[in-house]
């Protein structure tokens, strides 16, 4: 299934510069003010290319290379507006998402990190865009493995695996009851709001998108990352992204 078509005319609704301001790699955390945390202590010359909405765009230069990177907001439908229009308007080749989940298995902790192999979601986001009706979607492979290369050269530990994409927010609804509708040759270990629609839209592209997460609180512990932790303290998974999208 393909992109849907939209009318000639159109210009982007949501991101206020030109082509050439947003290059084509993409680093996209969810918070806004994460974006600006990157852009001001991982890139280079970093420029503010667009501030619709207070969702911050950056470009600047990671070790000689030209990187963009800007909040996604929370949950699918703002995911899906700006990695569409990045993909449609932009011409954005690469996008991996950096934000953070809660852990679903035992041996996941606060602050491991997972590469996202495949992501599940029960509802109708993907019949609603494009007709398709499948409920599992699945990254690019070759940006997987560079991400998995690159944590090994990097000495990070990482998890692969399936996470659940929610529509709520999981501490403040009964997320058991939809665990349990999980089929069950699937293994989710994790849930967060966004990857399903960015790998679903990358894909109707044909481009590249990857996801990793850092968990940031479990159901199996009390421990819970804080507010100010969630934006300025997630360099080892920011790290990861941008040397494994400059390959």
């Amino acid at each position: 299934m393909k992109a849907p078509k939209v009318l000639e005319h159109l210009k982007p609704a949501h991101i206020a510069c030109t082509k050439e301001e947003i290059a084509p790699i993409v680093v996209m955390p969810g918070d806004p003010l994460r974006a600006k945390y990157i852009a001001e202590n991982f890139l280079s010359d970093a420029k503010l290319v667009s501030d619709t909405r207070n969702m911050f765009i950056y470009t600047g230069s990671y070790k000689g290379t030209d990187v963009t990177v800007m909040g996604s907001g929370m949950g699918m439908p703002s995911m899906s507006i700006y990695a569409f229009e990045l993909f449609y308007f932009f011409g954005v080749e690469k996008i991996i998402r950096v934000g953070t989940c809660g852990g679903l298995i035992p041996e996941l902790n606060v602050p491991d990190l997972i590469v996202v192999d495949s992501s599940y979601n029960e509802g109708q986001f993907a019949y609603s865009y494009n007709g398709d009706p499948t409920h599992l979607v699945y990254p690019s492979p070759i940006l997987n493995r560079q991400i998995n290369e690159t944590a090994k050269e990097l000495g990070y530990h990482v998890y692969n695996g399936c996470v659940m994409t929610t529509e709520q927010f999981g501490f403040y609804s009964d997320n058991e009851h939809v665990l349990a509708r999980v089929p069950k040759n699937i293994q989710i270990i994790g849930e967060e709001m966004e990857s399903f629609a960015l790998f679903h839209i990358a894909n109707s592209f044909d481009k590249q998108s990857a996801c990793i997460l850092t968990v940031v609180d479990s159901k199996f512990s009390e421990q819970f990352m804080s507010q100010e932790d969630r934006e300025k303290s997630l360099n080892e998974s920011i790290t990861l992204a941008l040397e494994s999208i400059i390959k």
